[in-house]
Protein backbone atom coordinates (compact mmCIF):
# COMPACT_ATOMS: atom_id res chain seq x y z
CA UNK A 1 0.00 0.00 0.00
CA UNK A 2 2.97 2.33 0.48
CA UNK A 3 3.21 3.06 -3.25
CA UNK A 4 -0.38 4.35 -3.26
CA UNK A 5 0.33 6.55 -0.25
CA UNK A 6 3.31 8.22 -1.92
CA UNK A 7 1.23 9.60 -4.81
CA UNK A 8 0.13 13.20 -4.21
CA UNK A 9 -3.55 14.08 -4.59
CA UNK A 10 -4.08 16.91 -7.08
CA UNK A 11 -6.78 19.33 -5.95
CA UNK A 12 -9.26 20.34 -8.67
CA UNK A 13 -10.59 23.87 -9.01
CA UNK A 14 -13.11 24.83 -6.32
CA UNK A 15 -12.05 22.25 -3.70
CA UNK A 16 -10.99 23.51 -0.28
CA UNK A 17 -9.01 21.31 2.15
CA UNK A 18 -8.41 22.10 5.83
CA UNK A 19 -6.26 20.08 8.24
CA UNK A 20 -6.87 20.53 12.00
CA UNK A 21 -4.79 18.28 14.30
CA UNK A 22 -5.66 14.86 12.83
CA UNK A 23 -8.96 15.75 11.06
CA UNK A 24 -9.10 16.52 7.33
CA UNK A 25 -12.09 18.48 5.99
CA UNK A 26 -12.75 18.59 2.23
CA UNK A 27 -15.30 21.07 0.91
CA UNK A 28 -16.40 21.13 -2.73
CA UNK A 29 -19.35 22.13 -4.88
CA UNK A 30 -21.39 19.01 -3.94
CA UNK A 31 -20.80 18.95 -0.18
CA UNK A 32 -18.41 18.72 2.75
CA UNK A 33 -16.74 15.59 4.18
CA UNK A 34 -14.47 15.01 7.18
CA UNK A 35 -12.08 12.16 7.98
CA UNK A 36 -10.01 11.44 11.08
CA UNK A 37 -6.42 10.56 10.20
CA UNK A 38 -4.61 7.66 11.92
CA UNK A 39 -1.71 8.17 14.29
CA UNK A 40 1.66 8.26 12.54
CA UNK A 41 0.31 9.80 9.30
CA UNK A 42 0.79 13.51 8.56
CA UNK A 43 -1.16 15.47 5.95
CA UNK A 44 0.13 18.63 4.23
CA UNK A 45 -1.56 20.85 1.66
CA UNK A 46 0.90 22.68 -0.60
CA UNK A 47 0.94 23.93 -4.20
CA UNK A 48 -2.57 22.64 -4.95
CA UNK A 49 -1.69 19.10 -3.83
CA UNK A 50 -2.25 16.98 -0.74
CA UNK A 51 0.83 15.04 0.37
CA UNK A 52 0.71 12.31 3.02
CA UNK A 53 3.76 11.13 4.96
CA UNK A 54 4.22 8.31 7.49
CA UNK A 55 6.22 8.28 10.72
CA UNK A 56 7.99 4.93 10.24
CA UNK A 57 8.41 1.99 7.86
CA UNK A 58 6.36 -0.39 10.01
CA UNK A 59 3.81 -2.61 8.29
CA UNK A 60 0.90 -0.90 10.07
CA UNK A 61 2.05 2.60 9.11
CA UNK A 62 2.50 1.54 5.48
CA UNK A 63 -1.02 0.13 5.34
CA UNK A 64 -2.52 3.20 7.04
CA UNK A 65 -0.56 5.46 4.66
CA UNK A 66 -2.21 3.94 1.57
CA UNK A 67 -5.64 3.74 3.23
CA UNK A 68 -5.68 7.38 4.32
CA UNK A 69 -4.52 8.54 0.88
CA UNK A 70 -7.35 6.55 -0.77
CA UNK A 71 -9.96 7.87 1.66
CA UNK A 72 -8.91 11.50 1.12
CA UNK A 73 -8.80 10.97 -2.66
CA UNK A 74 -12.35 9.55 -2.54
CA UNK A 75 -13.45 12.60 -0.57
CA UNK A 76 -11.95 14.97 -3.14
CA UNK A 77 -13.45 12.99 -6.03
CA UNK A 78 -16.86 12.84 -4.34
CA UNK A 79 -17.12 16.54 -3.59
CA UNK A 80 -16.27 17.43 -7.20
CA UNK A 81 -17.98 14.72 -9.32
CA UNK A 82 -19.98 12.55 -6.90
CA UNK A 83 -20.38 8.77 -6.79
CA UNK A 84 -23.07 6.65 -8.45
CA UNK A 85 -24.13 3.03 -7.92
CA UNK A 86 -26.74 1.29 -10.05
CA UNK A 87 -28.68 -1.79 -8.96
CA UNK A 88 -30.66 -4.01 -11.32
CA UNK A 89 -33.72 -6.00 -10.19
CA UNK A 90 -33.93 -9.32 -12.05
CA UNK A 91 -37.06 -11.43 -11.60
CA UNK A 92 -40.68 -11.69 -12.67
CA UNK A 93 -42.75 -9.04 -10.87
CA UNK A 94 -39.77 -7.33 -9.26
CA UNK A 95 -40.47 -3.60 -9.24
CA UNK A 96 -38.95 -0.44 -7.76
CA UNK A 97 -40.43 3.02 -7.29
CA UNK A 98 -39.60 6.02 -5.17
CA UNK A 99 -41.40 9.02 -3.69
CA UNK A 100 -38.65 11.42 -2.63
CA UNK A 101 -36.32 9.51 -0.29
CA UNK A 102 -38.64 6.50 0.20
CA UNK A 103 -37.72 3.54 -1.97
CA UNK A 104 -40.52 0.99 -2.48
CA UNK A 105 -39.34 -2.46 -3.61
CA UNK A 106 -41.57 -5.37 -4.70
CA UNK A 107 -39.29 -8.42 -4.52
CA UNK A 108 -41.67 -11.38 -4.45
CA UNK A 109 -42.35 -11.29 -0.71
CA UNK A 110 -45.89 -11.09 0.70
CA UNK A 111 -45.36 -7.36 1.28
CA UNK A 112 -43.39 -4.52 -0.32
CA UNK A 113 -40.19 -3.34 1.32
CA UNK A 114 -40.13 0.41 2.00
CA UNK A 115 -36.66 1.82 2.71
CA UNK A 116 -36.07 5.37 3.97
CA UNK A 117 -32.81 6.43 2.29
CA UNK A 118 -30.42 8.92 3.92
CA UNK A 119 -30.99 12.54 2.78
CA UNK A 120 -27.41 12.79 1.41
CA UNK A 121 -28.15 10.04 -1.14
CA UNK A 122 -30.28 10.89 -4.18
CA UNK A 123 -32.50 7.98 -5.26
CA UNK A 124 -33.80 7.51 -8.78
CA UNK A 125 -35.69 4.55 -10.26
CA UNK A 126 -35.82 3.71 -13.98
CA UNK A 127 -38.51 1.32 -15.24
CA UNK A 128 -38.72 0.70 -18.98
CA UNK A 129 -41.05 -1.80 -20.60
CA UNK A 130 -39.23 -5.00 -21.49
CA UNK A 131 -36.17 -4.15 -19.36
CA UNK A 132 -35.28 -4.85 -15.74
CA UNK A 133 -35.95 -2.01 -13.25
CA UNK A 134 -32.85 -0.06 -12.21
CA UNK A 135 -32.25 1.84 -8.95
CA UNK A 136 -29.69 4.68 -9.21
CA UNK A 137 -28.03 5.98 -6.03
CA UNK A 138 -25.98 9.20 -6.22
CA UNK A 139 -24.10 11.07 -3.49
CA UNK A 140 -20.83 12.83 -2.69
CA UNK A 141 -20.00 10.26 0.05
CA UNK A 142 -18.65 7.02 -1.47
CA UNK A 143 -18.96 5.05 1.76
CA UNK A 144 -22.61 6.02 2.25
CA UNK A 145 -23.57 5.17 -1.36
CA UNK A 146 -21.92 1.75 -1.03
CA UNK A 147 -23.58 1.09 2.31
CA UNK A 148 -27.07 1.96 1.03
CA UNK A 149 -26.50 -0.13 -2.14
CA UNK A 150 -25.34 -3.12 -0.05
CA UNK A 151 -28.42 -2.78 2.19
CA UNK A 152 -30.75 -2.79 -0.84
CA UNK A 153 -28.91 -5.78 -2.36
CA UNK A 154 -29.18 -7.70 0.94
CA UNK A 155 -32.99 -7.83 0.64
CA UNK A 156 -32.74 -10.32 -2.26
CA UNK A 157 -29.21 -11.40 -3.25
CA UNK A 158 -28.91 -12.94 -6.74
CA UNK A 159 -29.25 -16.71 -6.63
CA UNK A 160 -26.90 -18.87 -8.75
CA UNK A 161 -29.46 -21.01 -10.64
CA UNK A 162 -31.82 -18.56 -12.35
CA UNK A 163 -29.96 -15.35 -11.50
CA UNK A 164 -33.01 -13.78 -9.84
CA UNK A 165 -32.40 -11.04 -7.29
CA UNK A 166 -30.79 -7.62 -6.98
CA UNK A 167 -27.36 -7.20 -8.56
CA UNK A 168 -25.06 -4.30 -9.34
CA UNK A 169 -25.10 -3.20 -12.99
CA UNK A 170 -22.07 -4.79 -14.63
CA UNK A 171 -21.65 -7.46 -11.92
CA UNK A 172 -20.86 -10.94 -13.26
CA UNK A 173 -22.78 -13.71 -11.52
CA UNK A 174 -21.44 -17.25 -11.15
CA UNK A 175 -24.17 -19.46 -12.55
CA UNK A 176 -24.65 -23.12 -11.65
CA UNK A 177 -26.16 -25.89 -13.73
CA UNK A 178 -29.42 -27.35 -12.48
CA UNK A 179 -29.77 -30.91 -11.25
CA UNK A 180 -28.94 -33.70 -13.72
CA UNK A 181 -31.80 -35.80 -15.06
Amino acid sequence: MSRIGKNPIVLPQGVEVKVNNNVVTVKGKLGELTQTISEGITVEVKDGQIVLDRASESKDHKAQHGLMRSLINNMVEGTTNGWTKELELIGVGYRASNQGQKLDLALGFSHNIVLEVAPEVKVETVSEKGKNPIVKLTSFDKQLVGQVAAKIRSFRKPEPYKGKGIKFVGEELRRKAGKSA
